[in-house]
């Protein structure tokens, strides 16, 4: 644990992990082997309070902000992929809310969020536009004190799980327009909301990560997030802070697994013909340090990007771009080196090393993806827009 931590964010830490230890690592295997949505998980978040996170102090959250979201993401993702993400997708959605919530969002949602009764998620990406969920094409019209939504959604976490979702959309008849989006809450059940087919991933299996068809569905007029039109704003204040944090310390935690599980191997195994365990090999110790430095690398920039994204300074941006790109990187480098380290027994038994390596491959291309935020890097750094 980080010793430069606030005190109050290592008390969350110390109870994330403990939780983790307890709960999701005990139930990880199944959560993936399934395919199933870690309602187990999730129902201990909510009774340890930490689905409050990011829910306003006086509304009974913890009032956190980006450093807190990677410390507990890792600590989660240490012990199931799946959970962390399902669980840092929540925190972002519940951030989104938090920015600019009515008092009737804050008492619909808020307050039950930081009371462990509701569990929110973003419908952002779609079929159409693949991983530039800023450009959606799903439709909404006004409807007497309505909002009437049509379109198509993509890879929502927790899909048909959650209790609420944050959905973009665009005025019908501006689609060709779609840098001034809207956003609305829809709640889980709302008519004409058809979910796809359940998720069967290569990783991160429980995520429940489905599509979705809005046929007609009526959304309250007082579920509108901040004002219409103005959500390119949240997306590079709010959600693109919130989404690569929440996505860097759980590829960090995928990452530091995958270390101490080869670690583990080493110090336990020895050839029959030597008493040396494999852990006095040079050549893997070599390995070894090469996995430590890309996880100690990839959180102290996540730590150091977070730390300037809630102190809201302008290099924030260029930072947490780069923390997603080396949190993922050192995701799919490290699990690949520790399967090789662990050897033939890592391949056939399907335990948590190969989970790790599968979980780790979604790292460079969840949007925003790799090659995406290497590009709105790049141009940051030649004093560009990222767009």
């Amino acid at each position: 644990m980080d010793a430069n931590l606030p005190a109050g964010l290592v008390s969350l830490q110390a109870r994330a992990a403990e939780l983790a230890a307890a709960i999701l690592a005990p139930n990880a295997e199944r959560v993936d082997q399934d395919a199933q949505w870690p309602a187990t998980g999730m129902r201990a978040l909510a009774d340890a309070g930490l689905l409050g996170l990011h829910v306003p102090r006086h509304l009974g959250g913890y009032g956190e902000g980006l450093l807190a979201l990677s410390v507990i993401t890792e600590e989660l993702g240490k012990a199931c992929g799946s959970t962390s993400m399902c669980y840092g997708m929540h925190c972002v959605a519940t951030q989104v809310i938090a920015a600019k919530a009515t008092p009737n969002q804050e008492e619909r949602y808020l307050r039950p969020i930081a009371e462990g009764r509701h569990i929110s998620s973003l419908a952002l990406s779609e079929p159409a536009s693949g991983v530039f969920l800023y450009l959606p094409r799903a439709t909404f019209e006004h409807a007497g004190e309505s909002f009437l939504l049509n379109g198509e959604k993509a890879f929502i976490t927790s899909g048909a799980e959650a209790d609420s979702y944050v959905v973009s959309a665009v005025a019908y008849g501006d689609e060709h327009d779609p840098s001034t989006f809207t956003c609305v809450l829809v709640d889980k059940g709302s008519e004409g909301l058809h979910w796809g087919k359940p998720w069967n991933g290569f990783g991160m299996r429980g995520n429940s990560s489905r599509s979705a068809r809005l046929d007609n569905v009526h959304v309250p007029a007082s579920n509108l997030l901040g004002r219409e039109g103005d959500h390119i704003w949240y997306v590079f204040e709010v959600i693109a802070p919130f989404f690569l944090t929440a996505m860097a310390g759980t590829y960090i935690g995928i990452a530091q697994s995958a270390l101490d599980g080869a670690i583990a191997s080493l110090k336990g195994r020895r050839f029959a013909h030597t008493p040396e365990p494999l852990a006095d090999n040079p050549v893997l110790a070599h390995d070894v340090a090469e996995m430590w430095l890309r996880v100690s690398r990839a959180r102290q920039l996540t730590h150091h990007a977070a730390k300037l994204g809630d102190a809201r300074s302008p290099e924030a941006v260029q930072a947490l771009f780069a923390a997603k790109i080396e949190a993922a990187d050192a995701a799919v480098e490290v699990t690949r080196i520790a399967m090789t380290v662990a050897g033939g027994r890592a391949y056939q038994d399907g335990g948590p090393l190969q989970r790790a390596m599968r979980d780790a491959q979604a790292a460079p291309v969840m949007s925003p993806t790799t090659h995406l935020l290497k590009t709105w890097l790049g141009r940051t750094a030649l004093g560009l827009p990222p767009l």
